[in-house]
Order: structure tokens, then sequence, then C-alpha cells
């Protein structure tokens, strides 16, 4: 893994849950994880349950737009965790890839989204301290 990891998170849509996933490590990690998400067959907008979801906990992702999966963006990363996205997304050798089993928010109103968001927090804080903790001097 390169000095600064780099993430890419991958879901169908890309409107909800790799959105979340993508903000939370921005949010938790800032500048010490790269940070892709991506969508296998994007969405026109992101949900927006996930969006006041996300607003809720002072994360606001509303600007952010789906975007098409490609080649380059596994080449890449270090770290592909796919979310649903079953076998789209292009394997290389040297990666890591994780499946995140998260229910799709997908036609969901925000209370179903909430405990999507929290998982997912839960799984990027456990990933962070992984893959870029925090040093001590």
């Amino acid at each position: 893994m390169s000095e600064k990891p780099s993430v890419l998170f991958v879901c169908v849509h890309n409107a909800g849950r790799s959105q979340m996933a993508a903000a939370w490590l921005t949010h938790l990690a800032g500048d010490r994880v790269e940070v892709r998400s991506a969508g296998s067959n994007p969405g026109k907008e992101v949900n927006p349950a996930a969006v006041e979801a996300m607003r809720e906990v002072g994360i606001d992702i509303s600007a952010e737009t789906p975007r098409i999966l490609t080649v380059d963006a596994v080449k890449e990363s270090d770290v592909c965790i796919t979310m649903g996205c079953g076998d789209t997304c292009p394997v290389f050798p040297g990666k890591r890839y994780l499946d995140w089993e998260l229910e799709d928010p997908a036609g969901q109103g925000v209370e179903a989204v909430r405990p999507i968001r929290d998982e997912v927090k839960t799984r990027i804080e456990a990933l962070i301290a992984e893959i870029a903790p925090e040093k001590t001097a």
C-alpha cells in the first residue's frame, strides 16, 4: 500500500452507500487517505435521503454527483470496497478487495437510511484504524 492509501467505494448507482462511505472517510481521515467513489450503473443524482441523513451529522454531500466506474479508478486504488455491485468491479492483482453487505437505501426515506449511514461510519472507523491510523508523536 502506498504511503497515502487510496480507497475506491463502488455500488451500483453511486448514489447512496458509496457516497456516504466516501464522505465519512474524507470527514474522518482528512488528507491521510485518497478517496474515490463510483458506480457500475450511476444514477442521475445522489439519493436525497442519503443527503439528508448525512446533513444530520454535519456532512454535506449535496454537491456530489454519481460517477461511472472506470478501470483506471480501480487501478489507481489500493483498496476497493464494493457494496452490492456483484461482479462488475474489475479485479487486478495486488489490490485489496472488500465487499460490504449493506442494505440499499434506494427508494427509502431518511428513517431507513440512518441505520445504513451509522453502519457505514462504524466500518469506516475500522478501516481508518487499519490503513491510516493517526501518527502519534
